[in-house]
């Protein structure tokens, strides 16, 4: 059965070849859909009749959003946390335990309670496929069902064992590391697509680091870094020698490390609700985006530092405080994750595309940064289905 999307005001396909400008933009125009994937798309008037009509009345459609980095498995919020953070006290890495502590006493179903939650606020908000990282268990038994709880759900699971030193482990670092790289990524790949580390000052140093993400990638996992979200220290260029697919947070950078962004095929993944949240600085996207560096746009839900699933947020943020434009932002929050999770399928609307749109309240993209706050989706299709 085929799906015609029609009288779409403004259609935003990501795919140059088949409209205007790098948006790939269409005015007036038609989806149509098969079996889940897009199999044709252009202006309504040279669309072919379809079995069922889902008519949007000149509204935009944007590809469904791409969220590359979130901590959906875990117990209990820090409301108080932030409330300290915002009269004053600076973030550390530190307050993970706080989460640890209500994680490691939460059952299956109360997490997977949780996940379903966040992961039906996001695509409320319009995106359409989800990354998810455990590392608020950390202990062999936590971290092996939260990654399985985690690949119930999205098939972009992540094993973020080392997310920070667990109090029990505290001075011995090393030992900790020595846990993660024997037991828990053993016990943990066979549900995971990625591994993750949090490479920072009161984290994981480089050498340890590398030692966990090795370890992920011998077991055949995917590589992903937390890095320079704090300090200008080693993550960024770890990561890129590795050849990971992602380094998330880039605040901190240095000359070398943009160079060795732009040199690679290693995504920039920006958080810019994390650093909203913390009253931190803000990566400076300008200078990677001119490097030539490809950049992503993520939300980084998280109960400590970034408790939010609106990616139309981050993408207003990312215009007002990174200094991207409107369409770098909306390109970087849907094709720059897919780019960041090396998948070709998702985060543009061309032809053979998974069916995953978003139908917004409004005559264009742009709205998404003019109109901040506003909850503009109305609409979601995954895989050519609504809901």
């Amino acid at each position: 059965m085929a799906l015609l999307v029609d009288r779409i005001g403004e259609l935003v396909t990501n795919d140059p070849t088949t409209g205007e400008g790098p948006l790939g933009l269409i005015r007036d125009a038609a989806v149509v859909v098969t079996d889940g994937r897009v199999a044709w798309v252009g202006p309504r008037t040279r669309a072919q009749p379809c079995d069922d009509v889902l008519d949007v009345s000149g509204a935009a459609v944007i590809p469904g959003f791409v969220e590359s980095h979130s901590h959906l498995v875990f117990a209990g919020d820090r409301a108080e946390e932030f409330a300290a953070r915002m009269a004053g006290e600076p973030y550390a890495a530190g307050g993970i335990r706080t989460t640890l502590a209500a994680t490691r006493h939460a059952t299956d179903r109360d997490l997977t309670a949780n996940l379903i939650r966040l992961s039906d606020e996001y695509r409320r908000q319009g995106t359409t496929t989800l990354e998810v990282k455990s590392g608020y268990g950390q202990t062999v038994r936590d971290e092996e069902r939260s990654v399985r709880i985690a690949s119930a759900h999205t098939d972009e699971a992540t094993l973020l064992a080392a997310h920070v030193v667990p109090p029990e482990f505290e001075g011995r670092a090393d030992d900790y590391v020595r846990l993660v790289v024997e037991e828990m990524i053993p016990a943990a790949a066979p549900s995971a697509r990625w591994i993750d580390v949090f490479c920072e000052r009161g984290a994981f140093d480089v050498d340890q680091s590398r030692a966990v993400l090795l370890a992920g990638k011998q077991a055949g996992l995917g590589v992903r870094v937390h890095a320079n979200q704090l300090t200008a220290g080693g993550g960024v260029r770890l990561g890129v020698e590795l050849g990971a697919a992602s380094v998330d947070h880039c605040v901190h950078l240095t000359d070398a490390d943009v160079a060795a962004l732009a040199g690679s095929d290693t995504v920039a993944t920006l958080l810019p609700s994390a650093d909203f949240s913390t009253r931190g600085p803000y990566p400076d996207a300008r200078r990677l985006l001119d490097a030539g560096v490809t950049v992503a746009l993520g939300a980084d839900c998280n109960p400590g530092t970034s408790y939010t699933t609106s990616l139309p947020l981050v993408v207003a943020l990312a215009v007002r405080e990174l200094r991207m434009t409107p369409a770098e932002s909306l390109w970087s929050a849907t094709a720059g994750g897919a780019r960041a999770l090396r998948l070709d399928d998702v985060g543009h609307l061309g032809i053979g595309a998974r069916a995953d749109l978003a139908v917004l309240d409004a005559p264009s993209y742009l709205h998404l940064a003019y109109r901040p706050g506003v909850p503009l989706v109305r609409d979601v299709l995954k895989d050519g289905r609504r809901g």
